[in-house]
C-alpha cells in the first residue's frame, strides 16, 4: 500500500543549535519498501532511503501542567557499515557524536509539514544474528532536554516590570539560544526581577510559564514557543476540526477516561518574597475530597497577582467529566486526504470536536484541544495519535458559540 506523503529524514553533522544548512524536501515517498530515496546537501545527509522506522513523541503532561521534551527514534538500515561508529573505514568515523541534528519533514499536496527537529542522544548499532544487514537506532530529543541539562544563576538584562515574554527572551539570550528559533508572545503578566537562584534553564522557563498561566514548548520545527494566556484563550476561537465515525474525519480508536486525575480544588501559590495565597472550592471538595496543588517561586510582582492565578487555576480544574484522552488516526485509510492533512497539520492548541456513537445509541461529543502528537511510521503503516484535553484556560470570546455566552463563559 502507498499513500501520498513524501518524507525527508535528514541528519546534520554540524554542532550548535541552529538547524542549518537547510534540509532537502520532496525527494522521497513513503510506502515503497523503505521510506524513499534521498540525497545529500553540504553537512546534511539524507537518510530517507535507509530509514525503516520512525517514532516521534511530543506533548504535555496534563497532570503536571507542563510540556515534556519531545523524543524521536529512527531505525536506519546500514548494509555497508557506514553508520557503525566503530567502522574506521566509514566516511563518518569520528563524526557520529551526540547532539548532532535530526530533522523530519512530511510533504502532502505541496505543503511541507515539520514533524520533528532535535538533537541526537544515542546511536545503538545492531548486527542481527544470521542477518546480512545491520541497522542503527538513532535517538534524539528536542531542545527541552538541553535546557534541562543547563544551569543558570542569573538572567542577563532582567528587571522588575518585565513582561513574561521579555523574561523568556532574556533567559534564552543568557544561554545564547538562536533568535531565529523562537516564537515568543509578549505576555499578559509583568514579573519581578530575576531571583538569582541556581536552577536549570528549563525550570526557569517553566517558572515563567506557570506565572503567566500560559505555555512554553518546542515546536515540531525546533522553535521555542511561548503562548501568553490571551493567546491560549483565543486559540479556542480558531476553526475546529471535526472527527466522527461517519460525517467528519474518521478515526481508528479513542481512549476514554473518567477519573479524578486532573481535579485541583485547592491551590496554594506563593511568589518569590511574597506570602502564600490559598484558594479552594468547597463544592468541589464536598464532591471529590481535597485535591491540592502547591507552587512556589512564582515571579508575580504582587501577592494580588498570585491570588488571581490561584483563583483561575481552581476555577478551571475544580470538576471532571468523562474525557477522551487520545485519538488514533490510521493514515493508510483509503481516501483519507482530510485525515492525512489533519495528522500532519494539527498541533498543540489546535481545537478538535470528537463525536462518538456508543453502544445503546448514546452519543458523546467533546470539544477539546490537542496537547500531544505521536507518529509511529513504517514503510507501510502510519499511525498518528493525538493526546487531547480540556483547554488550558478558557475565557470569553466574542461571537463564539461555546465561549461567547454572556453569563456562562468566563470573562
Amino acid at each position: 500500500m502507498t499513500y501520498p506523503i513524501n518524507l525527508t529524514v535528514s541528519f546534520d553533522f554540524s554542532s550548535g543549535p541552529n538547524f542549518d544548512p537547510p534540509f532537502q524536501l520532496g525527494i522521497s515517498q513513503l510506502g515503497i519498501g523503505v521510506l524513499g530515496a534521498g540525497g545529500t546537501a553540504s553537512q546534511v545527509v539524507d537518510l530517507t532511503s535507509q530509514t525503516t522506522r520512525i517514532n516521534i513523541r511530543r506533548g504535555r503532561d496534563l497532570t503536571l501542567d507542563r510540556f515534556n521534551p519531545g523524543l524521536c527514534t529512527i531505525r536506519v538500515l546500514d548494509p555497508d557499515g557506514t553508520w557503525n561508529p566503530q567502522n574506521t573505514s566509514s566516511q563518518f568515523f569520528g563524526l557520529l557524536q551526540p547532539l548532532r541534528k535530526l530533522v523530519i519533514v512530511g510533504e502532502h499536496n505541496g505543503t511541507d509539514y515539520p514533524l520533528f527537529a532535535g538533537y541526537t542522544t544515542a546511536y545503538n548499532y545492531t548486527y542481527p544474528k544470521n542477518e546480512e544487514i545491520g541497522f542503527i537506532d538513532i535517538s534524539a530529543t528536542d531542545a527541552f532536554s538541553l535546557f534541562n541539562k543547563s544551569a543558570i544563576e542569573s538572567v542577563t538584562g532582567s528587571t522588575a516590570g518585565d513582561t513574561t515574554g521579555d523574561r523568556i527572551e532574556q533567559i534564552l539570550d543568557t544561554i545564547g539560544f538562536p533568535g531565529s528559533q523562537r516564537q515568543i508572545d509578549i505576555g499578559d503578566v509583568t514579573v519581578q526581577d530575576d531571583p538569582g537562584t541556581l536552577r536549570t534553564v528549563l525550570q526557569a522557563l517553566q517558572d515563567v510559564e506557570f506565572t503567566e498561566f500560559g505555555a512554553v514548548y518546542m515546536s515540531a520545527d525546533g522553535k521555542v514557543v511561548f503562548r501568553e494566556r490571551t493567546d491560549a484563550v483565543e486559540s479556542l476561537g480558531l476553526p475546529v476540526t471535526v472527527f466522527d465515525q461517519s460525517t467528519g474525519i474518521t478515526y481508528k480508536q479513542l481512549k476514554f477516561s473518567f477519573d479524578d486525575r486532573l481535579i485541583f480544588n485547592v491551590a496554594n501559590f506563593q511568589r518569590v518574597g511574597g506570602t502564600m495565597q490559598s484558594v479552594f472550592d468547597q463544592d468541589s471538595i464536598d464532591t471529590y475530597f481535597p485535591h491540592a496543588i502547591t507552587r512556589q517561586n512564582l515571579l508575580h510582582e504582587t501577592d494580588a497577582d498570585t491570588l488571581e492565578l490561584a483563583k483561575s487555576y481552581v476555577s478551571s480544574r475544580k470538576s471532571t467529566d468523562i474525557r477522551i484522552d487520545s485519538m488514533e488516526l490510521d493514515l493508510t485509510t483509503p481516501n483519507y486526504d482530510a485525515g492525512i492533512q489533519a495528522a500532519l497539520g494539527l498541533d498543540f492548541f489546535s481545537t478538535v470536536e470528537i463525536n462518538n456513537t456508543q453502544p445503546g445509541g448514546s452519543t458523546l461529543s467533546k470539544t477539546l484541544q490537542i496537547f500531544g502528537v505521536n507518529h509511529q511510521i513504517t514503510p507501510r503503516t502510519w499511525i498518528t495519535t493525538f493526546t487531547t484535553g480540556d483547554p488550558l484556560i478558557t475565557g470569553f470570546i466574542l461571537g463564539n458559540a461555546q465561549y461567547g455566552i454572556l453569563g456562562v463563559s468566563t470573562l
